[in-house]
Parts: C-alpha cells; sequence; structure tokens
C-alpha cells in the first residue's frame, strides 16, 4: 500500500515536471533531453530537473 502511493507521487511528480518542461521557453531539443531524463530516471530525472532544469533553481 506505502509503495503504490509513493509509486503515484512520483508519477504524479513527473507529469507535472514534463509538463512544465513543455511550458518552458528552452529549445526543442532541450525539452526532448529534459524529457527523457525524467522518462528514464522518474526520481534522480525529477531532483536534477527541479533544481536546475528550464526555469529551475539555479545552485
Amino acid at each position: 500500500m506505502f509503495g503504490t502511493l509513493i509509486g503515484l507521487l512520483i508519477l504524479i511528480a513527473d507529469i507535472w515536471a514534463i509538463l512544465q518542461v513543455f511550458k518552458s521557453s528552452a529549445s526543442t531539443a532541450a525539452k526532448i533531453g529534459w524529457t527523457l531524463l525524467i522518462l528514464i530516471f522518474p526520481v534522480v530525472g525529477f531532483i536534477i530537473w527541479f533544481l536546475v532544469g528550464p526555469g529551475g533553481k539555479k545552485l
């Protein structure tokens, strides 16, 4: 039950991140790259996108 909830939260966060990528002013190639990163590595890709992605927080 707990694992299912965590998986659902990750799925929702990844979908939200991908939508934000497509709304950004980044180039098409960057959008594709970010989307692939998020899809292939859901948790790590989301964290990387959140920290340094288009419109993300700058370190």
